[in-house]
């Protein structure tokens, strides 16, 4: 409950600094601040031309108010031993030796999934050149029958006109033996 309490007042505290600052931008409340407060002094500086200055002092607790204002004081550190040092250094050792072995699973999971990448990057480039060759090796099956047949035809033609001109040699003959 006293902590309840003191929370409750150092909350009320800020309220009022918070209700002082608020209460530079409102002319009105500008009266309000030349009087004291029974915590701090608000004095108004020289007016400038970019704004108004003011001069917050807080004034030390009274030996009065010291009990009722009493900040919480942080908890005393207990004596710490040398079991207790022990065991949070083996504590963070194991922190340390976990998280390293997560970084390296992370790694090698990575490093498989590079090798992967690889070895299907390696397989699709052997069946591109299987393709390539396969395509190449029937243009060129194509190419050479084109060749053959070219010849072939070639060949026939001449052979026409080897058997047309004996033909002609055989006529020219029987006319001059004829005559």
């Amino acid at each position: 409950m006293e902590k309840i309490a003191t929370a409750y007042k150092e909350k009320m505290k800020e309220l009022s600094v918070f209700s002082l600052i608020c209460s530079c931008f409102n002319p009105r409340l500008h009266k309000n601040l030349e009087t004291n407060k029974d915590f701090m002094v608000v004095k108004p500086i020289n007016t400038r031309g970019s704004g108004q200055a003011f001069e917050v002092i807080l004034k030390p607790p009274s030996p009065v108010s010291d009990a009722t204002h009493s900040i919480i004081s942080p908890p005393k550190k207990r004596d710490v031993s040398l079991e207790d040092i022990q065991k949070k250094l083996e504590a963070a050792e194991d922190r340390r030796k976990s998280q390293e072995a997560q970084v390296l699973k992370a790694l090698a999971e990575k490093r498989e999934h590079e090798r992967d990448v690889l070895l299907k990057a390696l397989e699709e480039n052997n069946n591109f050149s299987k393709i390539a060759e396969e395509k190449l090796c029937l243009k060129m099956e194509q190419i050479n029958e084109n060749r053959r047949a070219h010849i072939a035809a070639m060949m026939e033609r001449l052979q026409e006109k080897e058997r047309h001109a004996a033909e002609v040699r055989r006529n020219k003959e029987m006319r001059e033996v004829t005559e």
